[in-house]
C-alpha cells in the first residue's frame, strides 16, 4: 500500500484565561510546510499575554487506502488538518501526539479525553501535496449491495424466525 510521509513544523498559541480560575492551555495554531531549524519548545513571540511556541517538527502519514477521505477533506468549504496534543498544559511538556488530513481521523482522535485536538487551516504547499497525493493513488470503489440468500428450512440448521406453537417455551 503506497504511503507517502510530509515532515511539517507545528505552532501552538497559548493566551490568558478568561477569569481567575481558568489556565493557559497550549491550542494547535498552525502548520509550517517547511521545518525551521529553531529547537522545539522555543517561545516565538509574546504580544499581550499572547504566546506562540514552535512545539517542533512532525510527520504528516498519507496513505493511499484513505484518499477517499483526504478528497472529501480538500472539497470541504474549510480543508484542514487536525493537530492532536498531549499535555497540554505547559509548553514545557507538550507533545503532538498525531498530525492527519483524515477528517474522521481527526473526529476519532477528539474523543479522546487526554488530549487535545484542533482542525488548524491547511498551508498552500501542503493542500497541493495532498491534491497531487489523492490524485496519483485514489481508486474509485463501485459500491456492491450484497443479496439475501433464501434459506432452505430443512437443510438449515439455525432456528426459524418464527417458532411453532409445539415450538415455543411454555410458562408453569
Amino acid at each position: 500500500m503506497p504511503r507517502e510521509t510530509i515532515k511539517v513544523g507545528v505552532l501552538a498559541q497559548s493566551r490568558p484565561p478568561v477569569s481567575r480560575w481558568g489556565e493557559r492551555i497550549l491550542r494547535p495554531l498552525a502548520l509550517l510546510p517547511l521545518v525551521p531549524a529553531t529547537a522545539p519548545g522555543t517561545l516565538l513571540s509574546d504580544e499581550d499575554g499572547i504566546e506562540t511556541w514552535y512545539l517542533g517538527p512532525h510527520e504528516l502519514v498519507l496513505h493511499s487506502g484513505d484518499t477517499a477521505y483526504y478528497r472529501d477533506n480538500l472539497a470541504a468549504a474549510r480543508p484542514a488538518v487536525w493537530v492532536a496534543l498531549q499535555d497540554a498544559q505547559s509548553p514545557a511538556r507538550a507533545r503532538v501526539h498525531m498530525v492527519t488530513a483524515d477528517p474522521y481521523e481527526g473526529e476519532g482522535l477528539a474523543s479522546d479525553t487526554a488530549l487535545l485536538v484542533e482542525a488548524v487551516p491547511i498551508p498552500d504547499a501542503l493542500r497541493s501535496a495532498l491534491a497531487s497525493f489523492v490524485a496519483q493513488h485514489h481508486v474509485e470503489l463501485e459500491f456492491k449491495k450484497r443479496k439475501r440468500k433464501p434459506v432452505d428450512l430443512t437443510t438449515d440448521p439455525r432456528a426459524p424466525r418464527i417458532l411453532h406453537p409445539q415450538d415455543k417455551w411454555e410458562r408453569k
